[in-house]
């Protein structure tokens, strides 16, 4: 009896299970094509809700109305049904793969396209390949838990989307695979590049089929004219760079003040930045929207010194507040508005000066794109690839290394912490920092998990007995199963010899918070994750040789600690050393 199609798809997928890099790479074609599909109803829906929103000869009251009522309707969306659907979604992409196993739920990938669809539609000044990168993701990762794959295989998944979403979103498909190894995994060896790769191509090519084979921004072709032009391409790095710093610590604050605010008032802080797009799209209808139409017209000299070095500003100001006040939207689009109006407005000084070796300011709204690109999200490398890939042109190349470089490097050292990381900190997720990671291990290879953990409201007189007989400098406080920090054993016995015994751990971890300049809620700990060098690094900052380690969705859930002589035996120290021994550095 001849076996049924459907019996025959049965067996060929369960052969397909038992198999799992033919798995993998089907389902990245799969993960590929569904992204491409999805992106592309992203696009187009983004665009015909925007020309049903500004009609072309519309009254100049939409610009002012029309993105504070959509920061309204998406404020309350995102409020009541799709919290985690704020902001760009790569620190929410970062967390799922790093901290929550690859899971993202389908609500939060429905939740992000109607939210970012409006919002952007609307005006708010932000972009949509952020956005796009977390529902590639988040479809990824829903078409991995529903395909019976294990963690470790949905986790690996969670690139691909990524890949793919970036791909389709910017027409990059070399720099979106970049991008998700320089940025998403942290590491530009990860094997995972077979299948982004594949992911990335295949969405690409959906892309073409229904958007066509045009570029992002058409560019005439540029050229270096004199060798001492590279000067000038230098002062635009520095530009870009103080201009990227500016750009971020303004957004990190305000948001940082926006948190401050009551949670009943979370529904309409996205109006603040409706509100303020509005006044100046008012004015200035260029900074509204992510703006890729005026860059085109930048790019091909149609530049005006004055309108675009205002502009420049303007679209910092309203970036920042959109995104700060809670907006669904990324910052990809935008950072590449703000570099090439920067490199306009440096073109044009440089072309006043010296007219005859110096380019135009296209030339230098071009390369201001990538040096706004890697000073804002620290990827200098991508930024080279991603401005060749939307050019297509290759002539460019070296100046924008240049102006990339000093940007990259400028940003490093006046804020140091990249901007995913720093938007993840805020709220309460410590992100990984991959590129310190050591083979040696982590700190999870040499974590105890038995230990003693002592009441806050334990009295001095009651811990004293159990701190005692133990070889520990330091001992975890928990108030039931909430972690407060570490007491050190010289803050238990000063109290003794003072005749004040009688005191709590809890006060006296309260007396010592009051008599800290630094944030209260932060303390000395590791995470799982953290190398090894990282824990010694900690431990010699802390003068600790005991150590906390807790989860980095919350700084108050212990998992374990960590024991300097536990470290120092990995390194390959005898396995008899006393902690007493090591921390006296008694070696003898």
């Amino acid at each position: 009896m001849t076996p049924s199609p459907a019996s025959r798809f049965r067996s060929w997928v369960d052969e397909l299970r038992r198999s799992e890099n033919q798995l993998t790479l089907f389902l990245s074609i799969i993960v590929g094509v569904l992204v491409g599909l999805v992106t592309v109803a992203f696009i187009l829906t983004t665009g015909r809700l925007a020309a049903r929103m500004y009609p072309a000869g519309g009254s100049g009251w939409r610009r002012l109305l029309v993105p504070t009522l959509g920061s309204l309707f998406t404020g309350l969306l995102l409020a009541r049904y799709f919290p985690f659907a704020r902001g760009s979604g790569i620190p929410q992409t970062k967390y799922a793969l790093m901290v929550n196993d690859g899971f993202i739920r389908i609500r939060t990938v429905i939740g992000k396209l109607l939210c970012c669809s409006t919002s952007l539609a609307s005006g708010m000044a932000l972009g949509r390949e952020g956005p796009s990168v977390q529902v590639g993701a988040g479809i990824a990762s829903v078409i991995g838990r529903n395909s019976g794959l294990s963690r470790d295989q949905v986790k690996s998944l969670i690139p691909v989307g990524c890949s793919a979403a970036l791909a389709a979103a910017f027409n990059t498909p070399i720099a979106a695979v970049i991008f998700t190894l320089e940025e998403i995994m942290g590491d530009l060896h990860a094997t995972v590049l077979g299948t982004a790769v594949l992911s990335s191509a295949a969405s690409w090519m959906v892309l073409h089929y229904f958007l066509g084979d045009e570029p992002l921004f058409h560019v005439p072709a540029y050229r270096l004219l004199h060798p001492s032009e590279l000067a000038v391409y230098a002062v635009l790095g520095v530009v870009g760079g103080l201009a990227s710093v500016a750009f971020v610590k303004l957004l990190l604050g305000m948001r940082l003040r926006f948190q401050r605010l009551p949670k009943s008032t979370l529904w309409i802080q996205p109006v603040v930045g409706g509100l303020t797009v509005g006044l100046l799209g008012y004015f200035y209808p260029d900074v509204m929207g992510v703006g890729y139409t005026l860059i085109d017209r930048v790019l091909n000299g149609d530049a005006v010194l004055t309108t675009v070095a205002v502009l420049a500003v303007l679209k910092i100001v309203a970036t920042a507040t959109c995104y700060a006040s809670g907006n669904a939207g990324g910052i990809f689009g935008p950072s590449l508005f703000i570099g090439a109006m920067l490199g306009a407005a440096t073109g044009g000084v440089a072309h006043v000066l010296f007219p005859g070796i110096t380019a135009g300011p296209g030339a230098y709204a071009l390369v201001g794109m990538g040096t706004a690109f890697a000073g804002i999200l620290r990827t200098p490398f991508t930024s080279v690839i991603m401005i060749f890939e939307l050019t297509r042109d290759y002539t460019i190349i070296v100046p924008l290394m240049i102006s990339n470089t000093i940007a990259y490097f400028i940003s490093q050292k006046l804020q140091h912490e990249p901007i995913y990381d720093a938007l993840a900190q805020q709220d309460g997720v410590h992100l990984p920092d991959t590129r310190l990671r050591t083979r040696l291990g982590e700190a999870v290879t040499v974590m105890r998990t038995d230990f003693t953990i002592l009441p806050g409201e334990l009295s001095v007189t009651a811990a004293a007995p159990l701190i005692e007989a133990s070889e520990f400098d330091a001992w975890p406080v928990a108030d039931g199963q909430e972690f407060r920090g570490m007491i050190r054993r010289a803050e238990l016995t000063l109290p003794i010899a003072q005749g004040a015994a009688e005191k709590s751990i809890e006060q006296l971890l309260a007396e010592r918070a009051e008599g800290e300049t630094g944030d209260p809620t932060e303390f000395p700990h590791l995470h799982p994750d953290h190398s090894l060098h990282q824990v010694l690094e900690k431990m010699g900052q802390s003068g600790l040789s005991v150590l906390p380690v807790v989860s980095r969705a919350n700084l108050h859930q212990l998992m374990g600690i960590v024991v300097l002589g536990d470290v120092l035996k990995a390194y390959g120290f005898p396995k008899d050393m006393p902690v007493s021994a090591v921390t006296s550095g008694d070696f003898s």
